[in-house]
């Protein structure tokens, strides 16, 4: 009789399986830190009646999570690696969900703010760590590409569904509930990630001084421009934080340069290709969080709406992202990535100029149409520019140049905040203050257009080959 032969391996169907657990994990961890940065703005006019504290209190509440997000972008990767990406996916996701509870439950301002950094510093250890689970999970390339296709839909339904789904919660349960509704999805992504295998550990080493810095940097700034646009930028703690940030900025750079392992190997920048897409990445997030934050406090201080009332005008800005993004991809595969680069700013900023025309008695609804732009512009862009910069690097550095980008893009999300709120806290009233704000990121918008021209068409490399 045949003896039927047998495999010791993993049947395929267990593979199948596997493989849709990573894919199920990565979307929910991706879709949540994606919702916790839109999220919260549509409440931000309850928290502060219900917590006490002004304009910079309630921008800190956004930025605590942008800035430790930003500021441990880079290191988060390297630690992805060296524990393995399920348990830095699973310990992220654990304290994410810790610090939405104390979100939740915070007291005063000042717990609620402490909480968001905890959630930025987590949220930065599930971005890689994702990303890395779909790479473990699925070997074959156009299966993998597929993949991360499905995995870029979480972030762009969060994008879309933030605004609204923050309003609909605060106007029905209270802003609290912005927070709760993450455990949830947490405790689902926790119980598919059981069914993942166990990740390989990589050695990889930590630029510890480079971290350090980095966090002083973007945190003395970011306090030095909320701080001083609150209370005046001559006070000496102002002056003090934004020296901090100079020092601690010369200390990255110089421990990036002779640094044996730096977080962000300075040789990156002497491709002229990375160095705009960094600069394009920061001015289009800058353009569209200060965007959300000025129209969030717009349409419920100036304008009377509850706050399910402003998420419900965001629907048309943020409806149409994800179909757009991928019309990105296939302009940029006919005409190169510069064009989608270009138009997308150039819409972004056009949208921004014609903002300047709203007034205290402009209906709703056309307000609502006119932020499309905005949203629309970063949609496109943003795409290309990655496929850009990545096509910029070789192979063994694009793990760190798409680090490099996320973290440019998250720090102008939230220095746009710091400016932005400056800007409506000192103006002459809300309305000059908004619009200064959307036309300094509409120059900002064209300027970064001016300088993708510059780029060449096909997106290849205009600097040396980095080693």
């Amino acid at each position: 009789m045949a003896v039927r032969a047998t495999t010791s391996g993993p049947s395929r169907g267990a593979v199948r399986g596997s493989s849709h657990a990573v894919l199920g994990a990565a979307l929910l961890g991706f879709f949540l830190i994606s919702l916790d940065a839109l999220i919260v703005t549509v409440a931000l006019p309850d928290i502060g009646r219900g917590l006490g504290g002004g304009m910079a209190g309630l921008q800190w509440v956004v930025d605590g999570y942008a800035l430790m997000f930003a500021a441990l972008m880079l290191s988060a990767g390297a630690l992805s690696d060296r524990v393995g990406a399920k348990r830095a996916f699973g310990g992220g996701l654990g304290l994410f969900a810790l610090a939405s509870v104390a979100c939740g439950l915070a007291p005063g301002l000042g717990v609620l703010v402490a909480a968001r950094l905890l959630q930025g510093a987590a949220a930065a250890v599930l971005m890689p760590a994702s990303l890395a689970l779909v790479r473990q999970g699925f070997a074959d390339r156009a299966e993998r590409a597929r993949a991360i296709a499905i995995w870029t839909v979480g972030g762009a339904v969060a994008v879309a569904a933030g605004p609204l789904v923050g309003g609909a919660l605060t106007a029905s349960v209270g802003w609290r509930w912005i927070f709760f509704v993450n455990l949830p999805a947490g405790v689902l992504a926790l119980a598919l990630l059981a069914k993942v295998p166990a990740s390989p550990r990589l050695p990889a080493r930590l630029d510890g001084i480079g971290q350090v810095t980095a966090v002083l940097t973007m945190g003395g700034l970011t306090y030095g421009v909320i701080e001083g646009g609150a209370e005046g930028f001559a006070r000496p703690v102002v002056v003090f934080s934004l020296l901090v940030a100079a020092v601690a900025a010369a200390g990255f750079l110089l421990a990036q340069g002779r640094g044996a392992h730096p977080m962000l190997p300075l040789p990156l920048f002497r491709t002229r290709v990375v160095t705009v897409s960094l600069v394009v990445g920061f001015m289009l997030n800058a353009a569209y969080y200060g965007g959300v934050f000025d129209f969030s406090l717009y349409l419920q201080q100036e304008r009377g709406q509850s706050a399910l009332h402003a998420g419900v005008m965001f629907i048309p800005m943020t409806a149409l992202v994800a179909v757009v993004n991928l019309a990105s991809a296939r302009l940029a595969a006919r005409y190169g990535p510069r064009v989608p680069m270009v138009a997308g700013q150039l819409v972004g900023a056009v949208g921004l100029l014609t903002l300047l025309g709203i007034g205290a008695h402009t209906n709703v609804w056309v307000v609502a149409g006119l932020m499309v732009p905005v949203g629309l512009g970063g949609a496109l862009a943003v795409p290309a520019l990655t496929a850009m910069l990545l096509d910029a690097v070789p192979a063994d550095r694009a793990g760190t140049a798409g680090a490099a980008l996320n973290t440019a893009r998250q720090v102008g999300g939230a220095i746009a905040v710091a400016v932005f709120g400056a800007l409506l806290a000192g103006g002459e009233s809300f309305l000059t203050g908004m619009h200064w704000s959307v036309l300094l990121a509409a120059a900002g918008l064209l300027a970064t257009a001016g300088a993708t021209l510059t780029l060449p068409a096909a997106g290849r490399s205009s600097g040396p080959a980095m080693t």
